[in-house]
């Protein structure tokens, strides 16, 4: 079989029930594995999970205060953070060897690619040096995160991805200390006041994927690829 030259835009996904967390975690691994042997194209996964926490590679054990839910080993960056529903995970599957092989400007694109998703609603959402993630200023010296990062790079195939709050349960977040981060809170488009539907933020992402990973962007295909 001729293998499968990726194209510019990668295949779009959408579970359209709750994903058990193992299950995605195996088949990222083994479209990971598709995609570095270019026996698969790339591929954007937006999914929700039921309830859980994940634990990443640097993930400290007093931040796991309440484990009310089943708790997983992600095998990402980072430290604990929560999955559930009302929350739009994308998992990013991207051949950064034929984009850019550099992990850090990959990051950064992941960042922008929230930032204006978000922007899309009329919110301003921020990086802050020394925090993970998206960050919303909501007045008086007060900051929420909107969105968490976790990335995973192997043969420079792209696994996890970000995660956006829509509509959680933000009592959930209590369990733990997000991404080890103390003395800030957690928010999301409904608790922001503003009624979109995670099918709102789904036509957002695929609308600005494009000007940050698109052709002719940093985080594009090269020209010949």
């Amino acid at each position: 079989m001729s293998p499968i030259t990726a194209p510019e835009q990668p295949e779009w996904r959408v579970a359209q029930a709750p994903v058990a967390y193992p299950e995605a975690l195996a088949a990222m691994e083994a479209r990971a594995a598709a995609i570095g042997d270019a026996a698969a194209p790339e591929l954007v996964w937006l999914l929700e999970h039921p309830p859980l926490y994940t634990a990443g590679t640097s993930a400290r054990a007093e931040d796991l205060l309440d484990p009310r839910f089943p708790v997983y080993e992600a095998g990402r960056g980072g430290q604990y953070t929560y999955h559930g529903p009302g929350q739009r995970v994308a998992y990013l599957q991207l051949d950064l060897k034929a984009r850019k092989p550099d992990l850090r400007a990959y990051v950064h694109a992941l960042e922008e690619w929230v930032i204006r998703a978000l922007a899309r609603f009329q919110v301003t959402g921020e990086r802050r040096a020394g925090r993970v993630g998206i960050w919303v200023e909501r007045g008086g010296g007060r900051e929420d995160k909107i969105a968490a990062i976790g990335v995973r790079v192997r043969r420079w195939v792209t696994l996890h991805g970000v995660a956006i709050n829509v509509e959680p349960d933000l009592s959930h977040f209590t369990g733990i200390v997000p991404c080890g981060i103390r003395g800030h809170g957690v928010t999301s488009l409904v608790d922001l006041g503003l009624p979109v539907t995670t099918a709102d933020l789904d036509v957002a992402l695929r609308e600005s994927f494009a000007e940050v990973f698109g052709p002719g962007t940093e985080m594009g295909r090269r020209e010949g690829d």
